[in-house]
């Protein structure tokens, strides 16, 4: 059976979701947005390094909010809306979340548009160690 969660101190939902939902030891975490927990209409941060660690930081929360951290995460999905632009220094602030030997499966694609006026949104899949 499904456990969908919500976190209470990750960001407020911008449509109908959860933000995450877990089954079989897997978690699949609903694509994160720049938004500041506890303040939806705040502007964004400005440039792609500052929206991503926001984005990875909103991540981080719902992961803890569920006992699990970025440690569990086996797979991410990136949305860049200026790819060409912003991938190279997207890349670099991404990978200093995690350790270079267990870098997640991951990826990255250009989009036209994202929510809120977004540069980036990152959604992720990741598994819970499942004790017998």
């Amino acid at each position: 059976m499904p456990i969908f969660h919500n976190v209470d101190s990750a960001p407020a939902h911008v449509a109908p979701f959860s933000h995450a939902v877990e089954a079989g030891g897997w978690v699949m975490l609903t694509g994160q947005m720049p938004t500041v927990p506890g303040a939806p209409d705040a502007p964004l941060a400005e440039g792609i390094e500052a929206q991503t660690r926001q984005v990875i930081e909103n991540l981080t929360t719902v992961l803890t909010g569920i006992d699990l951290d970025l440690s569990d995460v086996v797979q991410c999905r990136c949305y860049l809306t200026e790819f060409a632009r912003d991938s190279a220094q997207f890349n670099e602030t991404y990978k200093a979340y995690f350790p270079q030997d267990r870098l997640p499966a991951r990826t990255t694609v250009g989009v036209t548009a994202l929510a809120v006026g977004a540069l980036v949104e990152i959604d992720c899949l990741a598994k819970r160690e499942v004790v017998a």
